[in-house]
């Protein structure tokens, strides 16, 4: 198998000076985009030397909508170091979703392109469905992180068809906890201030269990960093999020097994390793107490 290497082929259209200084980016999908690797590179198919092309796409396309998703819209007067950071992500995540297309236009890859153009319509689709929910608070913290791995899974599931046909099943099911294993992590990082954690997993799960007062702070949006705090002690919000990690990574942990050393289960067992030393740090900071 060829040496996954997308990462390092993306800087060269993520890492612009400008938005670096100016702005954040999200995080590198890289555990779904290693695992879309591994599977296509693992399928016999006719067309030769596209897996990395594919993988590398979807991964700029996937930094795109999480890139426009953090844009804080926030009302209200903001200083010129945040309207230049907002405006920079607005232009940054429109340029990485344009990449797909002329990186398989070059190409010629109509079919890859019908792919994910019509991914990220159903991404856009989701995610007005899932908005209208929270406009409504027509939600609970369960179905708000389903909406959320659906959403972050679509443009991975996209490449199902090129999926050699003996390895759908694990494949969706391995993209299924993986992206449960991303979500999960980008939302215990959520979960640090009420600023972040706005509308966030941590916010539905306190919701779903706060008495009235602390409702009224919730929903008002009242809440200062320290209440903030006093409420995720309270609640154990982040333990229960970390639970829901090792959970996804023992789920992965036997599906592995169950390839009894063939196919691509050592490749897919380096992708947990990040999962699985964040949750040993976990331990040892619930040690030290």
């Amino acid at each position: 198998m060829k040496p996954y290497r997308v990462p390092e082929l993306a800087k060269k259209y993520l890492n612009y000076d400008m938005i670096q200084t100016h702005t954040e980016l999200p995080n590198f999908p890289d555990a779904r985009v290693h695992l879309l690797y591994i599977f296509l590179q693992c399928s016999k198919r006719n067309v030769t030397e596209r897996d990395e092309l594919y993988a590398l796409v979807t991964s700029l396309v996937q930094v795109g909508l999480d890139t426009h998703e953090s844009i804080d819209t926030t009302e209200g007067n903001q200083g010129e170091k945040m309207m230049r950071s907002r405006q920079l992500k607005v232009l940054a995540g429109d340029y990485y979703s344009s990449r797909f297309y002329h990186l398989l236009a070059q190409t010629g890859d109509v079919e890859a392109i019908a792919l994910l153009s019509k991914a990220v319509s159903e991404v856009n689709v989701l995610k007005m469905n899932l908005y209208g929910k929270m406009k409504g608070m027509l939600l609970s913290a369960e179905e708000y992180l389903r909406h959320m791995v659906q959403l972050n899974m679509q443009l991975f599931l996209s490449f199902t068809p090129l999926i050699e046909s003996s390895f759908r099943g694990n494949w969706k099911t391995l993209l299924s906890e993986i992206t449960h294993c991303e979500t999960i992590l980008r939302e215990v990082d959520r979960c640090v201030s009420p600023e972040d954690g706005r509308n966030g997993y941590g916010y539905w799960y306190m919701l779903d269990r706060a008495n009235e007062e602390e409702k009224k702070l919730l929903i008002t949006k009242k809440l200062d960093s320290k209440d903030w705090k006093k409420l995720m002690l309270k609640h154990k919000t982040a333990d229960n999020l970390l639970d829901k990690l090792r959970q996804s990574v023992s789920t992965v942990q036997t599906l592995i097994s169950a390839f009894n050393g063939e196919g691509p289960s050592a490749q897919i067992g380096q992708i947990l390793e990040p999962f699985i030393q964040r949750l040993s740090r976990y331990r040892s900071a619930v040690r030290e107490g």
